[in-house]
């Protein structure tokens, strides 16, 4: 998808319906990434409704010349999401599992190529190794932390930090190719 800059535009400078039109566009990739990390829809879709609120509120500090908006707004679902399940409501709303909780965790473990696919980059996630999408998968579709991520693939944290730099400069050099 090419970056939509006279709609970015338009927003920053206070037109909500270019904002309407971005929200269309962006939302089902958006709400993808955050239920990847919620893992609850209802949360997801009030953490989608924060993220545009966010980029609403803070769209005068995104700088077109500087990266793609996609990579901006992705940043702060991907934030907002994890900062939400670092809450004490979220943390008390998961006290009391049901076993459906378990199932819904058991399938979105493997549900790295929808979401992929619902942003488009399944192809090049597709050319990486496989310790590589793993690595993508946890650090950026599931929210975990860099020393998460390391205890998960039994590596240790310096390990994993040199993989996920080799991995991304990787994806950058397939994606930009």
């Amino acid at each position: 998808m090419e970056q939509p800059n006279s709609l970015i535009i338009a927003m920053q400078n206070g037109d909500e319906k270019a904002f309407s039109t971005l929200y269309t566009m962006y939302s089902e990739a958006l709400y993808g990434i955050i239920y990847s990390i919620v893992l609850d829809n209802n949360v997801a879709e009030e953490v989608l409704q924060d993220v545009f609120i966010k980029i609403w509120d803070n769209s005068k500090s995104y700088d077109i010349n500087k990266g793609r908006f996609f990579t901006w707004i992705l940043n702060i679902a991907r934030n907002t999401s994890i900062d939400e399940t670092r809450s004490k409501a979220y943390k008390n709303s998961k006290k009391n599992l049901s076993t459906t909780n378990f199932v819904d965790i058991i399938k979105s473990t493997d549900s790295l190529n929808k979401k992929t696919n619902a942003i488009g980059i399944q192809k090049f996630i597709d050319a990486l190794k496989p310790a590589c999408i793993k690595i993508i998968d946890l650090l950026y579709f599931k929210g975990f932390t860099q020393v998460d991520a390391a205890k998960d693939l039994d590596i240790p944290l310096g390990t994993l930090k040199t993989r996920n730099r080799t991995c991304l400069r990787d994806l950058r050099t397939i994606v930009l190719g």
